[in-house]
């Protein structure tokens, strides 16, 4: 199993009753990737980050192998998602890409 991790801020632009509406939207649409997209086995979308976070919101997938992780980038569904309800909204995009030690045994 694979973790896909990507966080971002907001843009400054987006107002806070914005930033809710979207979370929400953000949450549904990615959830719904699940069962579309090859090898894509869990999507949770992290909301309500703790204080010391330095990004204010997070996408913690998880996926079968590596090799999945760019099919899931590349997949028609998870584009569509990501420029219609996540690129617009955000900035400052982190990502971390990791196969938990004991499954690497």
């Amino acid at each position: 199993m694979v973790y896909h991790i990507v966080m971002w801020n907001f843009k400054k632009e987006i107002t806070e009753e914005k930033k809710k509406e979207q979370k929400a939207v953000m949450a549904e649409q990615l959830k719904s990737l699940v069962g579309q997209v090859p090898g894509l086995l869990t999507v949770e979308l992290v909301t309500d980050p703790i204080p010391s976070s330095t990004h204010e919101i997070a996408l913690v997938t998880t996926l079968e192998k590596a090799e999945d992780v760019a099919v899931y980038a590349n997949h028609p569904a998870h584009v569509a998602v990501a420029d219609t309800y996540v690129r617009p909204y955000v900035c400052d995009r982190a990502a971390l890409d990791y196969e938990p030690e004991c499954e690497r045994r």
